[in-house]
């Protein structure tokens, strides 16, 4: 045993921040529709502790600011949170990446790390995406995309993907208003045919009335695959031949490129992708957008990746020399 954890004051803390993760969770449990806590989610959720009514706060690195910015949303004093032209040190405007995507791994093994149910993980990762989403806007990058739930998580337990799909329909709902007064705008891409029927309904309203934003565009990939969008957009292609409102030879990239659900930006390529809890691999999201992306890995679990880590992946970024198959400069 290390003589931290001997420490009579360090452990108390430790015990203490544990109850308030716990607390926070039952918190968002409990203004959950009924039809979203069935008798079994208990225990999903904690199948032996019982909760207290201690103030909320969170075990991951970044919880101050992060549980300051659910309590503001994106506005203060009720209006949107002036764009701010000092970087943090080391960055350069003319460097920055104009989209940035996410692959927000690494809830589960959070959770578990630290005792805590599964579905603590992912709420503490709705508070990381909630702070980063304002970090974009600050920075002024224009484009964030997030793969929130891939088509191969249906796979995942019926008990965890209902918790994800009400998890999602919560949080949209709940910073929808700031959203809009921070005008960001809101897109979704992925099947949304197999997602639940208020989901799908939130999803186009919210879609709906932020199309007119500007300020950073949200994109949300939900049951979305990367090989399934490419083939969707052959299809749309095909049937485009078929009726001869294309010609087979006038077929190119930038024609595939426009039939993608990334068609929905101006910036559909990523410049820059983050997969967080130390895994090498792409997983099957945007495909074809990534072809001249620059990767950034880090060790960091999703609900730990907080301001100081964007900031390191950003300076990564801004080192390096993007020659697109080119010389060097």
């Amino acid at each position: 045993m290390s003589s931290n954890y001997r420490n009579p004051s360090l452990r108390l803390c430790t015990q203490y921040s544990l109850l308030m993760e716990m607390s926070s969770l039952q918190l968002h449990l409990s203004l959950a529709p009924s039809p979203f806590k069935p008798k079994y989610l208990s225990h999903f959720l904690c199948p032996t502790l019982r909760f207290r009514s201690i103030p909320v706060a969170s075990l991951s690195k970044n919880a101050i600011s992060i549980s300051q910015s659910h309590e503001n949303g994106f506005v203060q004093n009720g209006a949107p949170e002036e764009f701010s032209d000092s970087l943090p040190e080391g960055l350069l405007r003319e460097l920055m990446p104009t989209h940035v995507a996410v692959i927000m791994d690494g809830n589960r093994r959070w959770a578990r790390m630290r005792g805590l149910p599964i579905g603590s993980g992912y709420e503490a990762g709705a508070r990381t995406l909630r702070r980063l989403v304002e970090l974009c806007c600050k920075w002024g990058i224009k484009v964030l995309t997030v793969f929130a739930f891939s088509s191969n998580n249906w796979f995942r337990p019926k008990v965890e993907t209902d918790f994800l799909m009400g998890l999602f329909e919560r949080g949209l709902r709940d910073e929808l208003e700031n959203f809009i007064k921070a005008g960001i705008r809101i897109s979704v891409i992925g099947d949304s045919t197999k997602l639940p029927k208020p989901v799908q309904i939130l999803i186009t309203d919210a879609m709906e009335v932020t199309k007119n934003n500007s300020r950073l565009h949200l994109i949300v990939a939900v049951n979305y695959s990367g090989q399934n969008d490419i083939v969707q957009a052959c299809q749309s292609i095909a049937l485009k031949v078929k009726d001869g409102v294309v010609k087979p030879e006038d077929i190119n990239e930038f024609l595939i490129e426009r039939e993608l659900e990334t068609n929905c930006t101006d910036f559909p390529c990523p410049d820059l992708l983050i997969r967080t809890s130390g895994e090498l691999r792409i997983s099957n999201f945007l495909l074809w957008q990534l072809a001249f992306t620059e990767l950034y890995f880090t060790h960091s679990h999703w609900p730990d990746f907080g301001d100081d880590e964007f900031l390191e992946a950003l300076r990564s970024f801004q080192q390096r020399q993007r020659r697109y198959g080119g010389r060097d400069s």
